[in-house]
């Protein structure tokens, strides 16, 4: 038994160039498939990434099912994932082929139509996280933007902003100064 375990089938090397192979392949599709899947799981495409993990499986670990065979696959994809993750954030022309940059979906109060389509964003969708940051509706929104990692950003115009802690002393010095005046 312990020789089934820590036996590998197929050598390191082997399962290191797998590995690396498919991970890269896998962030290029999930980056094709676009940043609303990252952020906005529906249960479809939940079960695409599961079955998913289990399709490219046999990719990582070909004829090797050891303990050994699994745990370097595991770190290997670990390691790889923290390169990529600290060479993106050093490198912002490289985050930008990894992650792609965000998206305007809303302009002054305006959808973009062709944005919507392009990153697969239903309107109700976005308007449920308008509603979510604040918005009445679209025509209080300067702008929102699909992030890199999926998050809706939204920043409202001015006269639709809640007041703010600078806001309301601004207002309480000027009755302060309104009530000198009067007496």
């Amino acid at each position: 038994m312990g020789h089934h375990l820590l036996h590998l089938d197929i050598s390191l090397t082997e399962k290191i160039v797998r590995t690396i192979a498919v991970y890269l392949a896998l962030a290029v599709l999930i980056r094709l498939a676009g940043k609303r899947d990252l952020a906005q799981l529906n249960s479809f495409d939940l079960v695409v990434m599961l079955l998913l993990s289990n399709v490219v499986q046999n990719a990582v670990i070909g004829p090797d099912n050891s303990l050994l065979g699994g745990l370097a696959g595991a770190a290997v994809l670990v390691a790889i994932n923290a390169l990529v993750v600290r060479a993106s954030a050093a490198s912002p022309p490289l985050a930008r082929i990894f992650e792609g940059s965000e998206t305007v979906l809303v302009d002054d109060g305006h959808y973009d139509d062709r944005a919507l389509r392009r990153e697969g964003v239903r309107r109700a969708d976005l308007e449920a996280g308008l509603r979510r940051q604040g918005a009445g509706d679209v025509s209080e929104v300067q702008r929102a933007t699909l992030g890199t990692g999926g998050a809706v950003v939204v920043t409202l115009k001015p006269e639709a902003a809640a007041a703010t802690k600078a806001d309301v002393a601004a207002i309480a010095a000027a009755l302060n100064r309104l009530e000198q005046k009067l007496k």
